[in-house]
């Protein structure tokens, strides 16, 4: 299992915290086995001995980040980095003000919706609205995705200014099919609508959502699938315009100069 170094460990900083530095280490490494890992396995992976990362797992036990699952005395990461990360100021607005946005849309149209930040170079969803009914389509939450390979992505890139779209392309593990003229055409267009990349007879439609300085926070998305066995009222057309009203009602949320068109997004009854 190969050692799975932090950012901090991988490039010299002019100031070191070794017993931090072992500390993130281990939490990244057990955010990707969800499973859980044995102390020996953890201390395996790290390159490291067992006595260097008892205390260190026992406090982070202690704390509330980690727990041991029995049998096996497998650690495990808990919810609170989640916690955590939801009592940050602008990310618990965000999410304040796009639940309910994101509930309406899923029971308007009959679809998921997810909405997508940038986060390292990357898109995560940080939430998630389910389709009514029995049968849907849906992306997990903490879902990472690849910017240039997604509806989400791509909106996110293309509503960045110049230098902000510079540095993230640059950052991008995929180029873009077309370069950055594809980009300019989602911003002329005000959205992106394109064949999932991943699932087959998916078609995903996304919408930015700005914040109060006019720059993309976030990109609302449907990954719309078309039901056979039934009529469903959430047609192309539907979905479109639907998805365009909620995206524009978020940003009058957090302070946009932007005013959502057409008629109120409607709940289902």
């Amino acid at each position: 299992m190969p050692r799975r170094a932090s950012v901090s460990t991988q490039t010299a900083g002019r100031y070191r915290a070794p017993a931090l530095e072992k500390g993130l280490d281990i939490l990244e490494l057990c955010a990707s086995h969800p499973e859980g890992l044995s102390q020996a396995e953890v201390a395996r992976a790290l390159e490291r001995s067992v006595g260097e990362i008892f205390r260190m797992l026992n406090c982070l036990v202690e704390r509330g980040y980690l727990s041991i699952q029995r049998p096996g005395d497998r650690y495990v990461l808990t919810l609170k980095l989640f916690e955590l990360s939801h009592r940050h100021a602008p990310l618990a607005r965000l999410l304040d003000a796009a639940l309910p946005q994101m509930r309406a849309l899923a029971e308007l149209v009959h679809q998921s919706c997810h909405l997508v930040v940038l986060h390292e170079g990357r898109g995560i969803v940080i939430a998630q609205a389910d389709a009514p009914g029995e049968i849907g389509f849906a992306v997990r939450v903490g879902s990472v995705i690849q910017l240039a390979l997604t509806a989400s992505g791509r909106v996110l890139l293309a509503f960045q200014d110049d230098e902000d779209r510079k540095k993230l392309l640059a950052e991008g593990q995929a180029p873009i099919e077309g370069g950055t003229s594809v980009l300019e055409r989602i911003k002329r267009r005000g959205f992106e609508e394109m064949e999932s990349t991943r699932i087959r007879g998916v078609r995903d439609f996304s919408y930015p959502v700005f914040n109060h300085r006019g720059a993309a926070v976030a990109a609302l998305t449907v990954p719309f699938i078309e039901r056979l066995d039934r009529a469903e009222p959430g047609g192309s057309a539907v979905v479109r315009a639907a998805l365009q009203d909620a995206s524009q009602r978020l940003s009058v949320l957090l302070g946009s100069a932007a005013r959502p068109t057409g008629a109120p997004v409607a709940r289902a009854t």
